[in-house]
């Protein structure tokens, strides 16, 4: 369905339990998700997420609730492997397993090494097709705690054994290979340290050509913000796929996009670009246990159930509906676009959250066509080419 502004928007504005609600970063305008899955309505196909990382029986109960109302089918997660199971039991056939390495190893040069190759073979056998190497910037102070400041670039000896492992298994490859320009203007303006971000696309080019079975590359590719440059990184690997995965920087970035560039760009790209949403589901966020960024993102089962539910939600209205509102989830990068663009080096001492400007959320409107290439045929296709490796 294509939503209206004047559809979407009365519902919104009448239909749902809204009043300011600071405390809880996913939900800033007090929504009631619930009712909103029931305003936007049913997506015109099945959606299936490809992205996304699960953890915990009881988060994913929740997670399979939002998954029914929002019209998600089914769902391709990065578990570690003594989750499999319990999330397996939740979902059932709704789920498919990507390997992922065990960042919780102490032992960091087996977990991206020799141990990475052996679990390939069990998430393998339990119908993993996709192997995942992230090797994002900040991988860089990673390594350098344990005095390799290379072990997880992208074409590392480590990760090159691993990719040679997954394709003689026959899985392709995901990669996550660059974060928001935000970051390279602040986190990672150390060029020396970490590159600059055309720059991490130079050994992802090289391993393309190498390893030509199916990439599916995280986050819009790493680089939402620049059309352009995708279109050119498309056109020369024919093997490259992109997801739309991590939903603030997708609102933030992709709604800054002129509308009739971004919809002719995913025109273009049709059967390339999948749907993902980066839903991290974890017991954490249920207020039992953890501690740290993770577990702060929600704390009871109400508040899970809003950090789930609001990713999809915020999704759905980009693609489907014409609203143009402010998104109604916390995003941190806009503070620090507002200290970057302030040129006041102690800015963040004297502003509040409630001070500084949330990004917008604009609709894009899809039709139905290019709604169901994004949502679940180019997912379905991407899987059937998995499929065909040996």
């Amino acid at each position: 369905m294509t939503g209206s502004t004047d559809d979407i928007g009365r519902g919104i504005a009448v239909g749902s339990t809204r009043g300011s609600n600071p405390e809880n970063p996913q939900n800033l305008d007090g929504f009631d998700y619930g009712r909103e899955s029931i305003l936007l309505g049913s997506p015109p196909t099945p959606i299936i997420d490809v992205h996304s990382h699960l953890r915990g029986r009881e988060a994913t109960d929740i997670q399979r609730d939002v998954m029914d109302l929002m019209g998600i089918d089914s769902i391709w997660t990065m578990t570690q492997l003594d989750q499999l199971d319990p999330v397996e039991e939740v979902l059932g056939d709704r789920v498919r397993f990507i390997a992922t390495a065990n960042f919780r190893d102490p032992d960091r040069h087996h977990a991206f090494g020799e141990g990475y190759i052996n679990d390939l073979e069990q998430f393998r056998a339990r119908g993993a097709r996709l192997a995942k190497f992230w090797a994002a910037p900040g991988g860089i102070d990673y390594g350098d705690e344990v005095g390799s400041p290379g072990l997880l670039k992208l074409d590392s000896p480590e990760r090159i054994a691993g990719m040679e492992a997954a394709v003689d298994l026959g899985m392709g490859i995901m990669v996550h290979v660059a974060d928001p320009d935000t970051w390279f203007r602040h986190r990672y303006r150390d060029h020396q340290r970490y590159g600059t971000k055309l720059q991490q696309y130079e050994p992802m080019r090289r391993l393309m050509e190498r390893f030509t079975v199916p990439w599916l590359a995280a986050h819009m590719g790493g680089w939402p913000e620049n059309l352009e440059f995708l279109d050119q990184l498309l056109q020369s690997h024919s093997n490259l796929h992109l997801d739309t995965s991590a939903t603030k920087w997708m609102v933030r970035e992709l709604s800054r996009q002129p509308r009739a560039e971004l919809v002719d760009f995913l025109d273009r790209w049709q059967g390339r670009i999948l749907f993902g949403s980066d839903n991290v589901v974890s017991n954490d966020h249920l207020g039992t246990s953890g501690e740290g960024t993770i577990a702060e993102k929600a704390t009871d089962p109400t508040t899970a159930f809003d950090l789930y539910a609001s990713r999809y939600w915020a999704l759905r209205s980009m693609f489907e509906t014409e609203l143009d509102i402010e998104s109604p989830i916390q995003d941190p990068d806009r503070r620090i676009e507002m200290l970057l663009d302030s040129g006041i080096p102690d800015i963040q001492a004297h502003i509040a959250d409630s001070e500084i400007p949330r990004a917008r959320l604009r609709g894009l409107g899809l039709d139905s066509r290019q709604l169901c290439w994004l949502y679940s045929r180019a997912a379905s296709e991407f899987h059937e080419k998995l499929e065909a490796l040996h």
